[in-house]
Formats: structure tokens, sequence, C-alpha cells
């Protein structure tokens, strides 16, 4: 599972890292350092030219859901199952997106509490991973962009905080991955791997991360 992430990149880097041609303006983006399930979280999305930089909300909506409620259900797809669930499976074949990310937190399990931990990479370097996307209309014509991120097994690094981890993208399959006209299921599901736990690094950080409210650089100090 991933439940929660930072972003705070600066808009520049964001827009180099993921070959961003149509982007939203610079003025409404935020860094943030403690993203929420249901927040409209930053994405990148290819509309069969280029790619595009915008906000989808975080909890898919299938665009035939009844409920947009479930949306609270959907922040996670496992991509063992991704293209036999109805819920994502017409996403997976064409509405694919990346979601950037500069660390997520994961909790781990101690005798007596929840500590939360974030993982990043070694070099500080900003990622993706890999998530779908879809437009949910209500009977009254409100429109809804949303997305979902997928997960996978854990790596050496992840197993030991939690059986799930974010499909994190490298940079060379971001083309694949967002290329609405690549539709091959073996292709698209070879990618979704756990990335190297090599490359990757985690460590204790405060409960303040436990609430949404909080949202300073301090969340993501390492616990001394």
């Amino acid at each position: 599972m991933c439940g929660r992430f930072s972003l705070f990149s600066s808009f520049e880097d964001i827009i180099q890292a993921f070959d961003v041609e149509k982007m939203i303006n610079e003025d409404e983006y935020t860094k943030t350092y403690n993203i929420a399930p249901t927040q409209n979280i930053i994405s990148i999305i290819n509309d069969g030219h280029m790619n595009r930089m915008g906000y989808l909300s975080w909890g898919l909506i299938p665009n035939w859901s009844k409920d947009p409620k479930i949306r609270t259900k959907m922040i996670n797809a496992r991509s063992e199952t991704v293209d036999e669930k109805p819920s994502f499976r017409e996403s997976f074949k064409r509405r694919r997106c990346l979601i950037p990310m500069d660390s997520f937190f994961e909790w781990q399990q101690t005798s007596s509490s929840k500590q939360p931990f974030r993982i990043k990479m070694k070099n500080d370097q900003l990622f993706a991973v890999a998530g779908l996307w879809d437009t949910w209309s209500s009977s009254t014509g409100e429109r809804v962009n949303s997305c979902t991120m997928l997960t996978t097994s854990p790596n050496e690094l992840m197993s030991s905080l939690h059986h799930r981890m974010p499909v994190i993208l490298p940079q060379n399959e971001y083309e694949t991955w967002l290329n609405p006209r690549e539709q091959n299921t073996q292709v698209l599901r070879s990618l979704l791997v756990p990335y190297p736990a090599s490359d990757m690094e985690a460590y204790a950080v405060s409960t303040s991360v436990n609430s949404v409210k909080n949202n300073e650089q301090s969340l993501i100090q390492k616990l001394i």
C-alpha cells in the first residue's frame, strides 16, 4: 500500500524529469510534505501527442460508478490483477499516468504502536510511481479526474516495513507507460515489478506525519 507521500522538488525539475510540454501555471504548484488520499496530486499523462502535467484527485472513481465515495477504496491498485478488475481494466489499457514524488511513507508495526518511515532514493532524485486515471461525471454534470497508484510485492528494503510497495518506474520506461497507443498487456505488466532496493533507503520519522493537518519540512527529517 501507498497512503502518504511528499513532493517538494522545484517546478522546473518536474517539467524536465518528465519531458512535460503542457503544464499548469507555476503558481498553481505547491510543495507538499504530507500528501494524503482524496487530495489533488500532480500527475503526468500523455494525450497521444505530448506529456501534460496537471492535478488528479487521488482515489480513482471509475467512469461507470454511481457513487463517487468509492474513491476512498481506490487509492491503490494491485498490479497482479490490474488488467482483470473492472474498476481498473480500461484505464490500464489506455489511461495510464505517472505520479511524481520525492518520497513516500510507510508504517512499521512495533510491539506497542506503528512507527512511520520515510522511503526515498539514496541520491534524493525525484521518481515516479505508475498510476491509472479516469474521468467521472455526475448526473448534474460535475466532472472529476481521478487516479490510483499501482502496488507490487516489496523489495528487500520494503519487506521489513510492509507486504506491498508502490510500483516505481525507471526513467527509461516513462515513455512506454504513458503511451496510450501501447496496449500490449505483456509489455505493460513487465514494467510492474519491485524497484531495486539497492537504490533506495528508509529511515524513521516523527509520528507528526500521522496527521494530515501537518505539512512541514520537519516531517521528512530523520529521527535521531
